[in-house]
């Protein structure tokens, strides 16, 4: 997964990123927004590259960010950030319930701060959809400035459904000539169902 926004900071993708941020920041002035699911319909690699490099440009102003890989099926946050996956966010909520201080790994940028996915655990819907997240959460929260949790597409697994139904809000993330429209429409519609606060939606070109 290429960091678009460390490797070449000056490039216009990178600058994409940084516009991205800002029209968060006008978002956080309407209603507070201290988590953030990035999900796709049906693409979870797609939704963690925004999400890193996202990340990245919240740091790099100051922020404290912390990037939580909640994709338990197929994780690529700890890829991104060259950090190990042998203990996360799994391995957190089965020993303490969220409760103690999660298994943090740091990253090449001071403020920001990675959960990787870790074990994976037998079911991911049922860990994803206990009280147990529900806390994890909110404990994360109350330690930096910004969460992003990444999860599955939208329209393979209920994982993404009952975090943006816990969290202050949702980016959606779309492939041009990939991502089809019918799954767009299913995953706004899933997202109402859940009475989740869609953000907004951002489209990746084919490059």
């Amino acid at each position: 997964m290429n960091l678009i926004t460390l490797a070449e900071p000056t490039s216009p993708a990178a600058e994409a990123y940084r516009t991205l941020r800002t029209n968060l920041h006008f978002a956080m002035l309407d209603a507070p927004l201290r988590t953030l699911l990035v999900a796709s319909p049906d693409s979870g690699q797609s939704a963690a590259k925004v999400l890193a490099n996202l990340a990245v440009t919240w740091a790099q102003v100051g922020k404290r960010v912390i990037a939580v890989d909640a994709d338990l099926r197929e994780p690529s946050l700890h890829a991104a950030f060259d950090a190990p996956n042998a203990a996360g966010l799994t391995d957190w909520l089965e020993s303490s319930g969220g409760s103690d201080d999660p298994p943090l790994c740091a990253t090449r940028l001071p403020n920001l701060s990675l959960l990787p996915s870790g074990t994976p655990p037998a079911i991911p819907a049922d860990l994803i959809s206990s009280d147990r997240m529900a806390r994890a959460i909110q404990r994360l929260a109350d330690m930096a400035d910004l969460v992003l949790f990444s999860a599955p597409p939208f329209g393979r697994f209920s994982d993404a459904a009952v975090l943006a139904s816990r969290v202050d809000g949702v980016l959606l993330v779309v492939e041009a000539g990939k991502t089809r429209r019918d799954h767009a429409q299913q995953a706004k519609d899933i997202l109402a169902r859940a009475h989740a606060r869609l953000i907004g939606a951002v489209m990746l070109g084919t490059k």
